[in-house]
């Protein structure tokens, strides 16, 4: 056996599990979903082995009268969810890139503290850090508390319920999935880069926009995608600070499979998230392979 023979054996003998794990618990219930979806809904839950595409048209607007309904509040709901999603995004993006800077700076010793305080929540169930700011943000909570105290306000503020408490909760959810890939590429930040273009006459907002910015794009965009796909999906949140006020898609897609047992409608409403996290996941790629190529072409 020569030895690529045999580094791809060793290759396959440890990708292997892995490839087989995915294909089985990913990859096996995708498909499931994807037949489902095309299929009719039973009378009283589950699905009936025809092929029906009106699923698919009750969400975007060519379904049969006579078996579907279509209803723009899919599309509002799906809309709403994208801009949720987008400004937890941002919003995250705005806590994490500063403190990716502080933090970066600091010695060997605090940087680590400072790592270990980053990912401490996860070591709480999310439920109870969810009812927290429950806790907070109720009419008879610590915020509005507060303010009625100190006379900035006359009655209490209806904070929680709302696409804002959505946002913050969200926010602090996924905070960490945000920080880890942007400080990777702040760490990496080569500060000689920065000192030369000061140094030659760009100001600070100059060397930002031109030198500091493109460096750490990466770790943007792959915050931006790792927070993104679960944000666009999530029904947890939405639910517990959301109320039945603000719903997500995530939460309608919960209460298609269990509460009105529409297996193939959710799946449908399902495939909807997918396919926007797939184009996510393929514009990532293909922008990072570019940009790979462009830095390997400046550095021959």
């Amino acid at each position: 056996m020569t030895i690529a023979s045999r580094r791809r054996f060793q290759l396959a003998l440890l990708l292997g599990p892995v490839s087989a794990f995915l294909a089985v618990f990913f990859l096996g219930p995708l498909a499931i979903m994807i037949v489902t979806s095309f299929l009719a809904p039973g009378l009283y839950g589950g699905v009936e082995w025809t092929f029906y595409p009106h699923n698919f048209g009750r969400i975007l607007g060519f379904a049969d009268p006579m078996f579907e309904e279509f209803d723009p509040i899919y599309i509002a709901i799906f809309l709403r969810s994208i801009e949720i999603a987008a400004l937890t995004v941002l919003a995250t993006l705005l806590v994490c890139y500063p403190a990716a800077f502080c933090i970066a700076r600091l010695s060997e010793r605090w940087k680590n503290f400072c790592l270990f305080l980053i990912t401490l929540p996860f070591f709480t169930s999310l439920i109870v850090r969810l009812f927290v700011w429950v806790l907070i943000l109720r009419q008879t909570g610590l915020v509005n508390e507060v303010l009625l105290s100190t006379g900035l306000i006359e009655r209490p503020l209806d904070l929680i319920y709302t696409q804002g408490a959505i946002i913050l909760g969200m926010t602090y959810v996924f905070i960490p999935f945000m920080f880890m890939p942007v400080y990777a590429s702040v760490e990496k930040l080569d500060w000689t880069l920065v000192r030369a273009s000061l140094d030659l006459g760009a100001g600070p907002v100059r060397t930002f926009w031109r030198v500091i910015l493109p460096l750490t794009a990466p770790g943007i965009a792959g915050g931006a995608v790792i927070v993104f796909i679960p944000a666009l999906g999530n029904f947890v949140v939405p639910a517990v600070l959301g109320g039945a006020k603000v719903m997500m898609f995530g939460n309608l897609i919960e209460q298609q499979f269990l509460a009105a047992r529409n297996w193939p409608f959710g799946a449908a409403l399902a495939m909807m998230v997918m396919s926007v996290m797939l184009i996510m996941m393929i514009a990532h790629v293909v922008i990072s392979g570019r940009r790979s190529a462009a830095a390997a072409a400046l550095a021959r």
